[in-house]
């Protein structure tokens, strides 16, 4: 609980698509302390494999529904907090000591920070207690010269947690931590490979104070009060009744939520997959179009070992070495699933790419014919 009160403690782990964010969480999930915690994971896409590779220290892991945080899970976020509450304190679950929300990687922090502290009956019961990011040293900052949820996740941080600077080059290192400061000048600037598995203290940041962050902070949470009280009164004061918006959605509190053209989509694939087939796919796809690969996910069924599952995670023409699991996280489901968001770079593309690789017949479709006069076709590559 909260030293200054009775609510629970909440931290919002966040950074950028492939800055690292569960491999941290992973870490921080070995620490004994952590027993008595409950971990929601947001995730952008519509097959969920995040929680299939998070190792959990119980059974407390709570997954949201697909979709972003600025639109259909602000509410299913309050939702989750509320019952997760009510389940305590009623005994239906044993009690909670932390609350952990790992959001994707497009998330808007703005969001996620006005539902905790701005919802009367969650800041009831819990207190926004930091916020960790994780950025990229690689990839950082070109990230935050091209997506405004970056920057904002970077500023609103207590801690900013540098992952792959090993990989990085000393000077683009030195640029990329000037901008951080420059962003966020009282957060602490950590080495993600410096913080131990098991080190939970890294969560423990005391109660949020917007008041320490630069002057956009507080104007972003401003407006994000606004858009929550426009949001309720259009959703609610006709009836009560609420609709779904979707990414396409024009309501003008919405607008540069997200680039319209960054989209997620999943590849699911019964068989067990060749893995030479695997490697030839991931290598033309990085090398020919890394730049529009923001990241890719993936839980994949390999014919030579297909009792244990290959974890694949890249981002842009950077890919960490495959790892293999010991075993499958749900023994009733063996499919191989891969899930990809892109920029600029088409879903059918993608998929028919795979498709050949495996050798599957084509397909013809009304569209397949702008497919193949599509410039972003690899050359002599014909569908």
């Amino acid at each position: 609980m909260s030293a200054a009160s009775n609510r629970i403690p909440v931290t919002i782990l966040t950074g950028f698509l492939g800055a690292g964010k569960s491999t941290l969480l992973n870490r921080i999930l070995k620490d004994s302390a952590m027993k008595d915690a409950a971990v929601i994971i947001n995730e952008f896409g519509d097959v969920g494999i995040d929680h299939l590779l998070v190792e959990s220290s119980g059974d407390a892991i709570i997954e949201l529904s697909d979709g972003c945080l600025c639109c259909t899970v602000r509410g299913e976020l309050v939702d989750t907090l509320a019952n997760l509450m009510d389940a305590v304190q009623t005994g239906r679950v044993k009690p909670v000591k932390r609350v952990v929300i790992e959001t994707t990687g497009l998330a808007d922090p703005a969001p996620v920070m006005q539902a905790i502290m701005g919802n009367p009956v969650i800041a009831t019961n819990f207190d926004l207690d930091g916020i960790v990011t994780v950025v990229d040293a690689v990839n950082g900052s070109q990230t935050l010269d091209n997506h405004e949820e970056a920057v904002k996740q970077a500023a609103v941080a207590d801690r900013l947690v540098l992952s792959k600077r090993a990989m990085a080059s000393p000077e683009g290192l030195l640029a990329l931590e000037k901008r951080l400061y420059a962003l966020n000048p009282r957060a602490a600037l950590m080495d993600a490979d410096s913080v131990e598995a098991g080190q939970a203290s890294l969560l423990v940041n005391g109660l949020y104070d917007p008041a320490s962050k630069i002057a956009d902070v507080g104007r972003w949470l401003r407006d994000e009060d606004a858009h929550a009280h426009h949001h309720d009164h259009h959703h609610h004061g006709a009836g009560g009744h609420h609709h779904h918006h979707g990414h396409d959605h024009q309501d003008p509190h919405d607008v540069n939520r997200h680039d319209a053209s960054i989209r997620s989509f999943s590849i699911v694939e019964d068989k067990p997959i060749d893995p030479m087939a695997l490697d030839m796919f991931i290598d033309l796809l990085r090398s020919a179009h890394g730049e529009k690969l923001l990241r890719m996910k993936a839980i994949v069924a390999v014919s030579d070992r297909p009792d244990r599952p290959l974890v694949l995670h890249g981002v842009q023409s950077i890919f960490h070495p495959p790892s293999r699991l010991p075993a499958w996280p749900d023994p009733e489901d063996r499919r191989t699933r891969m899930v990809l968001i892109t920029k600029d770079l088409p879903e059918a593309f993608v998929k028919d790419l795979f498709d050949a690789f495996l050798g599957k017949p084509r397909i013809d479709t009304p569209d397949r014919a702008a497919l193949n006069d599509n410039p972003l076709a690899v050359p002599g590559m014909r569908f």
